[in-house]
């Protein structure tokens, strides 16, 4: 198997660390979207990462599908709760991280184009995404180690991937400070070794 990704995807991150987790042994093949020859388009019509080329040269996408397909290959330390309520509190938890990552991509986007062209309304509609999902994600964290059931999990992962985004995007939200819950998380996440060998290029 490989995995096509670009090294400062969250989405791509995700499926990485899944994999590190998990010890998956998987190829990765770092792509540039800009270039001409990139592969991503061969395998995802989306032209989008992470992809991931199955042996028989099949892919899947996107990082959702691609991290329980992962989670289901081998029985060691289930990332993805087998049981039904669990899993759908994890889920909930992934959405919601990464509805936070998509607005905060949004915004990230909408302010590369020439300041005469971007949106303002745009950019408040997706920022208060990404602060009422902080917000609620912070406060269902209080008193909690992980995200679910005191187990590490895929919550975990979706989490802390959207969370090193915001560092590496938005310094200014200066959310460890109005998010203490998710900043003790975070500094948690950061000593795995699955996280520190994924962290995204500054």
């Amino acid at each position: 198997m490989k995995l096509l990704y670009t090294v400062n995807s969250p989405y791509a991150r995700k499926v990485r660390i899944v994999a590190l987790e998990k010890r998956i042994q998987v190829d990765m093949i770092e792509v540039v979207l800009t270039n001409p020859d990139c592969p991503v388009k061969q395998y995802n019509p989306l032209g989008k990462v992470p992809v991931l080329v199955l042996p028989d040269g099949d892919s899947l996408y996107d990082s959702r599908v691609i991290v329980e397909y992962l989670d289901n290959r081998t029985p060691l330390a289930h990332l993805i709760p087998q049981d039904p309520t669990a899993k759908i509190k994890v889920r909930r938890w992934e959405a919601l991280a990464d509805g936070v990552c998509d607005a905060a991509v949004s915004v990230m986007l909408e302010q590369r184009k020439p300041a005469a062209q971007q949106s303002g309304t745009h950019i408040d509609k997706q920022l208060d995404k990404v602060t009422r999902g902080l917000s609620v994600m912070n406060l269902d964290l209080a008193k909690k180690k992980w995200c679910v059931n005191e187990k590490f999990s895929l919550a975990d992962i979706a989490l802390g991937c959207t969370l090193g985004y915001l560092d590496l995007r938005f310094a200014n939200l200066n959310w460890q400070e109005s998010h203490p819950n998710l900043a003790k998380h975070y500094h948690v996440l950061l000593k795995r070794a699955s996280f520190k060998q994924t962290m995204p290029a500054a």
